[in-house]
């Protein structure tokens, strides 16, 4: 049923503002363009979109996105230069080149969903586009965004909106057009990941947070500070630590997995990390289990050539050299 289904939907396709998708890249590359050319007249460069010419030119050992923001933040004679290679390096029109080449005679795109594309996990799979990560928008005027960018009128995005990549990033998903009288409806599941490993590990406090419809990242911050946490309310500010740790720790990451999540660009200090790490740990001692049990029922399976089963179906075994793992759902 479920295959049907996704055959309907790409049989259907999805209606592409063509006038939208050509103009945004249209516009990018005369951006794009303006940059080049300011930036070969600030460092007299013959290509300074080559890393190895600009790295001479500044002096400096690294150029990725980390070390070209530290040295605007922390004051270069090059900002603007700097601020340059920031623009250029957003890619904020590969979707709408993805777009152009993909629609068909009838103004739409087919086939962008693959049913079980996931072969271990039986998930759907993006095609084409990939329309399972396109880039939320929060501006606050979109439709006069969309219409300049229609229009083609790159100065007054520029004036208006600012950064001319991320206005183009933050409109693709209006690039896709339902049909008259219908609406799109855009759903994501909550928490999934926190809801899973608690039901798994049977982590029951926060399985009746989750229950109750209350807010795990409070709920979290509290479990690991020993203090009520209430979003925009009494110790509120712990909430952010709350949510990083979930972010990051709910599946054996340590203090790596909080600076890959953005814990250091959120504002927390690099030495607190493992303190946090202790403590998301300690308000979690079920889920910590769950890891080890897991851990040790792989090795028992593998090593001995037995099979191993955990809580709700979890079933592990091996034939031959292949480790096999049964899922809950029976998967």
């Amino acid at each position: 049923e479920a295959w049907t289904l996704d055959q309907l939907i790409n049989q259907r396709g999805v209606r592409i503002d063509q006038q939208l998708v050509d103009q945004a890249i249209r516009i990018s590359n005369e951006h794009s363009e303006a940059l080049f050319k300011e930036a070969q007249l600030l460092t007299g460069l013959e290509n300074p979109n080559s890393v190895a010419q600009l790295k001479e030119f500044l002096g400096v050992d690294s150029l990725t996105k980390a070390s070209v923001a530290e040295m605007r933040a922390t004051g270069s004679e090059h900002d603007r230069l700097l601020a340059i290679r920031q623009e250029l390096g957003k890619s904020s029109v590969k979707k709408y080149e993805a777009m152009q080449r993909s629609v068909c005679e009838d103004g739409r795109v087919h086939g962008l969903f693959q049913f079980y594309g996931g072969s271990r996990t039986g998930r759907w799979a993006g095609r084409l586009v990939q329309l399972q990560n396109l880039p939320q928008n929060h501006l606050k005027d979109l439709d006069l965004a969309r219409q300049l960018v229609r229009d083609g009128d790159r100065e007054s995005i520029q004036m208006l909106f600012g950064s001319v990549p991320n206005t183009l990033s933050e409109l693709i998903r209006t690039a896709l057009v339902p049909a008259e009288g219908r609406t799109f409806a855009v759903s994501d599941f909550a928490a999934i990941e926190a809801r899973v490993i608690a039901w798994l590990a049977g982590e029951e406090w926060r399985q009746k947070v989750f229950a109750e419809g209350g807010d795990i990242y409070c709920a979290s911050a509290s479990q690991m500070f020993g203090i009520p946490v209430v979003k925009n309310g009494i110790n509120g500010h712990l909430r952010q630590k709350g949510k990083i740790a979930e972010l990051a720790l709910g599946y054996g990451g340590n203090t790596g997995a909080l600076i890959n999540m953005g814990a250091l660009k959120m504002g927390l200090n690099e030495d607190e990390l493992p303190g946090l790490v202790d403590a998301w740990r300690t308000a979690n001692p079920k889920i910590v289990q769950l890891w080890y049990d897991v851990g040790d029922a792989v090795m028992k399976a593998v090593r001995d050539n037995v099979e191993v089963t955990l809580d709700h179906g979890l079933r592990f075994w091996r034939t031959s050299k292949l480790l096999h793992i049964q899922l809950p759902s029976g998967r």
